[in-house]
């Protein structure tokens, strides 16, 4: 027999392991990262991410360890559970604390229970949960590096799946390091773990690491350790052993070492990897080979007391055989119970069982576990596999209601449709599973749709709903099915009917005002403002009337947005919002979203001061309750970012725009970057490249799209580049409804592209008549009112309507900066240069210079650099001094950590030497450095991702700017003026 202890040296895993390392020191130096290991059963991922955990420790690191089962995908947030339960019960670790102090995660823990406070359900509560685990690892990593490993993930559940996919995203400068392991021999074509791993695999801080099996070197050597741990001296066979070992092995060190073992107790080795462990099993006593057939039924882990049970042996023959268990290394003890040393081992084991025989030990572990109280969703999966489907339905319900509480709608949904499929066969299931079919149907569809799965919970709804008979129910499904195909964005004439008739079956109670509150918001999406306005006011008047308070918040909500886009009062629209904002709702998500809307109003109507304190309210609730990641969590942050966007408070947006993803997967990631773009773009940070790219795959959204590419639109303007302006304009411009309001701000953009090309004529003519019309009408005629933002960006395209048709006075660029003059301090420094330029070229010296220098100060202040080195170049073709040369002009430092910078790029406190270079645009001063090294347009095009035509007409301004007649004597310029070939290199669109 060949006794063996643990190995204690890594072979063959060298070059794995230092990936891996690369990964963690990244993270103790402050950028999160991802590792996947991959590979077969056997292969060795545990052995590798273990002497990882090792070094981590070693390094500081805190380290937490979560295992995913087999029935793990009942069981949500299993390894989540797993690796808090360890860390809470270690009195030095920073986690404990941590977690102790956030509801959502103190719910995973044994014996903690919600209360009233934290009673949320299905999506919010998962948003909850999610934005708990990203604070709780950025504080703990705010003391110390931490690495989290997901043992295999191949069993995980949905919830922990998205859970990884989340953190992947969202975690960026924190020193946190998660590892996922997963077998690939096990991910068959259909396996959800696989489109994760593909999604994850695109991401840049994510590395794939496979392990492959072993040389027969490398094997070799690990068969030599293995082998000194032996007991007594090697036989003459030793060497002719080891080679046939290595031959059947394959390179699996699991399968190798079972292979040795097995060797020295016969001759003949078995064939299947499962009958070499079955025969190790095999040499077992009858005792403890029946002790080990019960633990695995159990799982891969079962505790001490409950095994002893199960088998009904006493404590004295129980420890015999598991010490003799123990000694063979089929089982490891820890501190309240054991584990099979390889999830391989307790499958064979397993499956090797009589079905007779595991129907009764899972009924048995059934029975031991409702007595202890244990875990719904384990004491379903034993009452199914055990036949009695009584206790599965009992069991699972509780399940659904508990996974829905924890934020695990999909793995709620599962439960629920479990019991539904065996309700027909269980008699007096109303009794046993104290809800009616009815009831658990309906919280089933609403699982589904806190899973995103509106269309299955619409289905589920029709199909009720054909059933019904109770005027109740029929009111009940039919508000629900109304309000998921809303989420779903299908049927709208459906979702109309579907509430209509809610509202004619509920009686007076707050289903009914509900209902009303719902057919409302069905009526509002299809522009019937009149209807929708009457019936949210009768919802409002029920909901009063029967105490329904989340209704009545949603009411008040749906009345201020109708009278907001139909009506003439933006006060009586605030004045709705502030009276849904005064005492709590009952629901978070109604509280933040009446919050938001009223934030969204003051802002839009040029309040800007009370937008902010507004939307801090709003964060700061949304913080404490934990639903920062909720939807109006994050619509709330967008909004204060762009109130500190407009007040030009740039600095507090940057600083707010550091939590938004770059790496985004998801439409709410990509809304919430793309407003990162404002900023960047505006003081030309090179991380607005890398943001375009991820939100590029994220264009067909009208929304994102009017941002994203609003936004790159306006970095190609100011790189010299309006055709590729113009290309982005054009394609909001036709996702856009022509009502809509939005266009107005894309029609002015365009039409600055329009004016730089100096082209008039049809196209800004048909910009103009697009933003006037939009400014003008709504979806069902005239437009009430427009706000002031909407009246500023309507001046600014009138203006660029007259610079491209050469017609413009300084008393249209006048208006425009009036127009922002509300408080949007960028935009407003921008029409002021506009208005310098139009009165130099009548003559208006001093009035322009006077302007300029205000443009200058202010872009200066908010660090805006391309705006900054725009004007710079009217100041020195005016001949205008620099009031802000002989200060630093960018008071951020750079988002890498960098020295700061001026806005010009020179070093802090260097004054700025006017050369014949300074008219250049930042693209012309590439396209440039591209002409001195000998390149052709065509070349140039290449290098810089942009069309030969507009290399051509960035020459052409190159020529006349600096007053040379050829490329040649336009090179010398550059040469003469320092401009370093090494300026061309790399892209900056």
């Amino acid at each position: 027999m060949v006794a063996r202890t643990p190995q204690r040296v890594l072979i063959g895993r060298s070059a794995e392991l230092d990936r891996l390392l690369g990964v963690l020191d990244a993270a103790a130096a402050g950028l999160a990262g991802v590792a996947l290991v991959g590979g077969d059963a056997g292969i060795g991922k545990t052995r590798i991410v273990t002497e990882l955990c090792d070094l981590a420790q070693r390094q500081g690191f805190v380290t937490l360890t979560g295992q995913c089962a087999e029935l793990g995908d009942a069981l949500p947030y299993l390894p989540l559970a797993d690796a808090l339960r360890g860390a809470a019960a270690d009195a030095d670790s920073p986690v404990g604390p941590a977690v102790t102090a956030r509801p959502a995660l103190r719910r995973l823990l044994p014996g903690d229970e919600a209360g009233p406070a934290e009673a949320t359900t299905g999506g919010l509560a998962q948003q909850r949960l999610f934005g708990s685990v990203l604070d709780m690892l950025s504080e703990v990593a705010g003391r110390q590096p931490v690495l989290f490993v997901f043992e295999d993930l191949h069993w995980a559940d949905r919830s922990t799946r998205d859970l990884l996919v989340f953190l992947t995203r969202m975690l960026q400068r924190e020193r946190v390091c998660l590892v996922g392991t997963y077998r690939t021999d096990d991910l068959h074509r259909r396996h959800p773990l696989r489109p994760v791993l593909a999604e994850l695999r695109r991401l840049p801080l994510v590395t794939s690491v496979e392990l492959p099996p072993l040389g027969d070197d490398e094997m070799a050597e690990y068969l030599a350790v293995l082998d000194r741990y032996g007991e007594g001296p090697p036989g003459p066979g030793t060497e002719r052993r080891l080679t046939t070992v290595i031959e059947r092995a394959g390179g699996n060190p699991f399968f190798a070492e079972e292979l040795l073992a097995a060797g020295a107790e016969r001759a003949r080795l078995p064939g299947t990897l499962a009958d070499l462990l079955l025969a190790r099993v095999e040499t077992l006593s009858d005792t403890a080979r029946q002790v080990l057939r019960v633990a695995a039924v159990a799982g891969r882990r079962v505790g001490h007391d409950l095994l002893r049970d199960a088998t009904g042996l006493g404590d004295l023959p129980l420890e015999d055989a598991l010490r003799e268990i123990v000694s063979q290394r089929l089982l490891t003890a820890g501190s309240d119970g054991y584990t099979f040393r390889h999830a391989l081992l307790q499958e064979a084991v397993y499956d090797d069982l009589l079905p007779g025989e595991r129907t009764r030990l899972h009924t048995a572990f059934a029975a031991l576990l409702a007595e202890r109280g244990g875990a719904p969703a384990e004491l379903a999966h034993h009452h199914l596999a055990g036949h009695d489907l009584p206790g599965a339905l009992r069991a699972s319900v509780e399940a659904g209601g508990l996974a829905a509480g924890l934020g695990a709608p999909a793995e709620a949904h599962r439960h629920f449709e479990r019991a539904l499929e065996v309700w027909d066969q269980v008699p007096e299931a109303e009794r046993l599973a104290g809800e009616s079919r009815a009831r658990i149907a309906l919280a089933s569809a609403a699982a589904a749709a806190a899973a995103g799965d509106y269309h299955r919970a619409a289905e589920q709804m029709r199909r009720l709903r054909r059933e019904a008979g109770d005027p109740v129910l029929i009111a009940e499904t039919g508000e629900r099915l109304s309000y998921y195909l809303a989420d779903a964005g299908g049927d709208e004439a459906e979702a109309i009917e579907a509430a209509r008739e809610a509202v004619d079956n509920a009686p007076h109670s707050p289903l009914l005002a509900r209902a009303l509150a719902t057919y409302a918001r069905a009526l509002f999406r299809q522009y019937r403002d009149e209807e929708a306005a009457a019936t949210a006011s009768k919802a409002l008047e029920v909901a009063e009337a029967t105490g329904a308070r989340d209704a009545e918040v949603s009411a008040l909500i749906s009345l201020a947005l109708i009278e907001e886009e139909f009506g003439s009062s933006v006060e009586q629209a605030v004045d709705l919002l502030t009276r849904a904002t005064r005492r709590p709702s009952g629901d978070l998500s109604i509280d933040l979203r009446a919050r938001f809307n009223l934030a969204r109003i003051h802002y839009e109507n040029g309040a800007l001061a009370v937008a902010a304190r507004i939307t801090e309210d709003g964060v700061r609730l949304a913080g404490e309750t934990g639903l920062t990641w909720s939807t109006f969590g994050t619509d709330l942050r967008f909004l204060h970012y762009l109130v500190h966007y407009a007040d030009g408070d740039w600095d507090a947006a940057e600083r707010l725009a550091g939590g938004f993803g770059v790496r985004v997967g998801t439409r709410a990631e990509a809304q919430l970057s793309s407003f990162a773009l404002f900023v960047e773009v505006g003081r030309g940070r090179p991380g607005a490249d890398e943001r375009l790219r991820w939100l590029s795959r994220f264009w067909p959204d009208p929304l994102i799209a009017y941002m994203a590419r609003g936004m790159a639109a306006e970095q190609a303007l100011w790189r010299g580049d309006p055709h590729t302006a113009l290309d982005h304009v054009d394609a909001i411009v036709a996702a856009l409804e022509p009502f809509d309001p939005s266009l107005i701000r894309i029609a002015a953009t365009g039409l600055r592209a329009l004016a730089d090309l100096g082209r008039a004529g049809e196209p800004c003519d048909d910009l103009l008549r697009r933003a006037r019309w939009a400014a003008e009408n709504g979806p069902n005629g005239p437009r009430g009112r427009l706000g002031p933002e909407g009246v500023a960006w309507l001046a600014r395209a009138e203006a660029e309507w007259h610079r491209a048709h050469g017609t413009e006075d300084p008393q249209v660029w006048r208006r425009a900066t009036e127009a922002f003059g509300f408080g949007f301090v960028y935009e407003e420094a921008r029409s002021r240069w506009r208005l310098a330029e139009s009165l130099l070229r009548t003559g208006d010296r001093a009035g322009a210079r006077a302007e300029w220098e205000r443009a200058v100060r202010v872009a200066a202040a908010l660090g805006a650099r391309p705006f900054l080195e725009t004007l710079r170049g009217v100041g020195t073709r005016a001949g205008f001094p620099d009031p802000t040369a002989a200060t630093p002009t960018d008071s951020t430092a750079a988002p890498d950590g960098g020295a700061q910078e001026s806005a010009a790029g020179e070093a802090p406190g260097t004054a700025r030497e006017p050369g014949r270079l300074s008219t250049l645009t930042a693209r012309e001063r590439e396209v440039l450095a591209h002409v001195a090294n000998g390149l052709a347009n065509r070349e140039i095009g290449e290098r810089l991702f942009i069309s030969q035509k507009t290399v051509s007409v960035h020459v052409s301004n190159i020529l006349a700017k600096l007053g040379v007649t050829s490329r040649t004597q336009a090179a010398a310029v550059a040469l003469q003026e320092g401009l370093s070939p090494g300026a061309a290199d790399g892209n900056t669109v």
